[in-house]
This record gives structure tokens, sequence and C-alpha cells, in this order.
């Protein structure tokens, strides 16, 4: 990998994190520190709010509780945390530590007061969860990359309302060190990436409230239109909550999205290159570009929109953001459905 270090040596910046349940916080409290508009936004693209959940002054539904000295177990590791230990930034309960290698002290303790571990949000395993990036098997130098991006300000959020992860992301980059953010580019790229989500096509949803990236079951229960929105949430919130890298969840998407992604991805619609044509066969990545295979699809859409509005910009993202400017909103839902779906 070449070398990325930097005039100055390591980075450091006053920072405040947003030390909640897998990176949560509310938007209230992000408000101060939002990401600003990237001068080059497309104002013809109408952003969709509802790719970004943000909890804000709403309740969280939670089946975890208060009880932080509270034992915990789940269902498919013998380990036993505390709920403390499992909402720890910066002692990251590893619930199935057989499934990976030993993972470097940046991954699961950071650094601190200033670098949360890797492992809490991006999880142990690198597989990560709908809110944040599945970080494993990603290229090395891609991971570096894009925490460069982050600290650089070339990449932020669409998000029409502060979204906690870009702003937690950007403070870890603004503070880690070339040493430690080598040791866990290289950790996770030698990582299996997993499926995140199952995708279900339909007309319906579950009813479900935001969170902070994803969404969750509405403790009153019903369904309600899909309304051609992709709604992705874990089928089991405690385990979502306890960081669980075995948690399972559903991303519902219109109905035809699949055929639709496929179509796109294989470059069989008109104006655009096909998306295998950079990002490999089976969307496994090649070269540079990044795999896309069993991404969370709602992640996957936020970064097409972020290409689309310029919140990602830079040399490297100009051929995603030529890319995008020929998609509509539905071809994007239709093309993260399609990456969702298929496996790593």
């Amino acid at each position: 990998m070449p070398s990325i270090e930097r005039a100055g040596g390591a980075r450091r910046g006053a920072t405040r994190f947003l030390a909640a349940l897998g990176c949560l916080a509310s938007a209230a409290s992000a408000r101060a520190q939002a990401p600003r508009a990237h001068p080059a936004a497309d104002t013809a693209f109408a952003v969709p709010a509802w790719a970004f959940p943000v909890l804000g002054t709403n309740k969280a539904p939670s089946t975890v509780g208060s009880d932080t000295g509270a034992i915990a177990t789940l269902p498919t590791s013998r380990a036993r945390f505390t709920v403390g230990h499992a909402r720890n930034g910066f002692d990251v309960a590893d619930w199935n530590p057989e499934t990976h290698a030993a993972p470097p002290s940046i991954v699961l303790h950071g650094r601190r007061p200033a670098v949360m571990a890797c492992g809490f949000c991006h999880l142990a395993d690198g597989r990560g969860r709908p809110e944040n990036a599945m970080l494993a098997g990603l290229p090395a130098a891609y991971i570096v990359e894009q925490v460069h991006d982050l600290h650089s300000r070339a990449r932020g959020t669409a998000s029409p309302v502060p979204f906690p992860a870009t702003i937690t992301m950007r403070g870890i980059a603004d503070s880690v060190t070339d040493e430690e953010l080598e040791a866990a580019a290289r950790y996770f790229s030698g990582l299996h990436a997993r499926r995140l989500s199952r995708v279900v096509e339909a007309d319906v949803a579950p009813k479900s409230v935001a969170l902070n990236g994803l969404y969750a079951l509405a403790p009153e229960g019903g369904t309600e239109p899909l309304d051609g929105r992709i709604i992705e949430l874990p089928l089991d919130l405690r385990r979502h909550e306890l960081h669980d890298p075995m948690a399972r969840y559903v991303a519902y998407v219109p109905k035809g999205s699949l055929a639709r992604g496929r179509a796109l991805a294989r470059g069989r619609v008109a104006g655009t290159k096909g998306c295998t044509s950079c990002h490999g066969e089976g969307l496994r990545g090649m070269g540079v570009a990044p795999p896309l295979a069993g991404r969370s699809p709602t992640y996957v859409l936020r970064q097409l929109v972020g290409f689309r509005t310029g919140a990602r910009s830079g040399p490297a993202a100009q051929p995603m953001r030529e890319e995008t400017a020929a998609l509509t909103l539905d071809d994007m839902i239709a093309a993260a459905a399609y990456a969702g779906s298929l496996e790593p």
C-alpha cells in the first residue's frame, strides 16, 4: 500500500463525540457540528429525507434497559458482557472472536479521548450496520482515502439534517494517526464480508420509527405503504442495540427494484455505463473500485445521493458524480437494492 504520511504527521483536533449506542445521538446535540452543504450541490435533485432517518427528539424504542451492570447474552455467542460493556465505544464487546483475526488495538479500543474504537460502530468483523459502512473486504487504500476525504471535507453527507455517523467519523478523521489508520485499514481489508440485509420487494412494510441511519419496528405494530422508499430495519432490536455482528436485518424495497437494478448494473439502461464496468462482476470490486455486493441498501443509496449532490467530491469521486447525474432517485434505489441483494 502506498505511503499515506502527511505533512505534520499525526493529525490532532479538538473533538466532541456523540457517545451513544451504535454511534447514535440526538440531532439536537449534533446540530452545532452539522456538515455544510458542498458548494457544488445539485439543487435540482430532491434529496430523499427518508434515506437519512434521524431520531431527533423522538424516544427510541429500547429492549436492553438502563441497567448497565446487567449481564447480556446473545443466541449466537458464548460470550457474556454487561450492557455497559456492550455500549462502551472504547472497549468493544467482541461477541464472536472466532470468526476473524485478532484486531489491532485501534479497532477494539480506539484511543481516548478522541478516537472511538473502529469496531464499536463497524463491528469487530467489519460487517458494519445500516447506519455506517461495511469495512470488511474493502481495499486498504480505499479505506485510507475515505478517511482522508472526511478529514479534508471532500466527503460529507447529503442529509438535510445533521447525520450523527458522518459527524462522528469526521471527528475521528481529524484525530487518528497515520499508523492507526494504516493498521485499521489493513485489518478490515483482510476480512471476509457477509451480506448485511435480506432484500424484500413489497408494496407495504412494517410500520417503523426512525433511529439514526436506520429504522426500527414501531412499538404499536402494523404496516404502512412503502411509497417508493427503502425501509431497512433489524429483525431483533435488542441484538442491534448490543452490537451483535450476527444480527439480522431486512430491507424492504419497491417492487421491480431488483430487475431494474440488475439492468443498471449490467449497463442495459440507456445513458449509463453499468456498475459492473468499474465495480466488477457480481459487484465484488475491481481494482480501486470498492465492492458493493451485500452492503446495506440504504447505505449505498446515501452514497449515490452524496455523489449526485456533491456531498462526496474530490478527484476520485468524479466518475461517480458523472454516473449519478444520469440516474433518477428510483434508479438509485434500484441499484442499491440490487447490490444489497448479492452475496459478497
